[in-house]
């Protein structure tokens, strides 16, 4: 829970770095998209470099295991949900894990954050991402256009002991569980990030 030192609003965002990250940097991160309408990130839109936040947590469930992690992991993300799977990954790359694939869904390609350094440790061999365009996509675009179905899905699962773990709009929130369940992933295997005060999105959303 994060908010403006000397105001009580805390906003709950999720943290964008791995503990090792933290530990050794010193810094918490998070992600957070600011939009004039004030929907999302309107309590920070005056943030200055220098100016003092408060912070309450960390809470919540939405983790990796702490025991050895010998199972495939696929992590599944939908615009800034894409912020705690980018921690989970870097803790998962320091620790003993199985194949690591991530699947990013955004309405844009400027709307994917952490792109660079997404496709920086794919070409290192250390996991495997595809990225969603589901509107606007340029002609040179070398990602897939459209939204995540389970044709997408389907073959990247085909260990049914992968560890699935999803997080974006409600409404993927939603879709994506029952998409890898039809897959055969059991729902054992399957680690959503909800919580009741985050805004809900419209059904007609494109995530």
């Amino acid at each position: 829970m994060i908010g403006l030192d000397g105001s009580a609003e805390r906003v709950p965002y999720s943290l964008a770095c791995s503990p090792e990250e933290s530990r050794e940097g010193g810094y918490l991160e998070f992600l957070i998209k600011v939009e004039p309408s004030g929907r999302w990130g309107h309590a920070f839109d005056r943030l200055a470099r220098g100016q003092r936040l408060a912070v309450r947590g960390p809470f919540g469930s939405f983790v990796l295991p702490s025991r050895r992690l010998r199972e495939p992991l696929l992590f599944v993300a939908g615009g800034t949900g894409i912020a705690p799977i980018r921690a989970m990954v870097a803790h998962a790359l320091r620790r003993p894990h199985g194949p690591v694939r991530v699947v990013y869904s955004a309405r844009t390609v400027s709307d994917f954050a952490y792109a660079r350094e997404l496709r920086a440790l794919a070409r290192r061999g250390l996991i495997e991402v595809r990225f969603h365009a589901t509107r606007d996509a340029p002609g040179a675009w070398r990602g897939v256009r459209g939204r995540i179905t389970p044709a997408h899905l389907a073959p990247i699962v085909d260990d049914r002991s992968t560890l699935c773990f999803v997080c974006g709009p409600a409404a993927m929130v939603a879709d994506i569980p029952v998409m890898l369940q039809r897959a055969g992933v059991p729902r054992g295997n399957i680690t959503l990030e909800q919580w009741g005060r985050r805004p809900l999105t419209r059904p007609d959303s494109q995530w």
